[in-house]
């Protein structure tokens, strides 16, 4: 009997271990608890932090659209600038070559004007002469 006391526990011995088993588990999870809430807390803060970055990168993608849609719009206007000039002076040249043509052409009509007029001086000489020369051989012959 003796023997097999001395391996039991009492009462109160037992209720104290179960007391501080309960305390070393209440501090334990007030512990668990506080190191939840400070990862928590960390978590919160640095999520935060990476949000104001992303809002950051974010402005930053903005301006350089911002910025690279203003040169290419500089560029076009440039473009549309040179195309217009070039655009004016092969119109310059065209009024150039169309007036050089029309000039031509009316140099042209003057030479076929005289030259018309040449023929048509000899040709009223030659039918004057002919007719000159029919009559001058119907009076030999009459």
């Amino acid at each position: 009997m003796v023997n097999l006391s001395n391996t039991m526990v009492t009462k109160a011995e037992q209720e104290k271990t179960v007391y501080t088993y309960k305390v070393d588990f209440a501090s334990l999870k007030s512990e668990i608890q506080l190191l939840e809430k400070n990862d928590f807390t960390m978590m919160k803060a640095e999520h935060e932090r990476l949000q104001g970055e992303i809002e950051k990168l974010r402005q930053k993608l903005r301006e350089e659209i911002t910025r690279t849609q203003a040169n290419v719009r500089l560029d076009l206007n440039l473009e549309k600038g040179r195309i217009r000039d070039e655009a004016s002076a092969q119109e310059i040249k065209i009024k150039e070559t169309d007036t050089r043509i029309e000039s031509e052409i009316a140099g042209l009509r003057t030479q076929m004007e005289a030259i018309k007029f040449q023929i048509l001086q000899y040709m009223v000489g030659t039918i004057t002469g002919a007719g000159a020369l029919i009559l001058a051989y119907l009076r030999m012959f009459k």
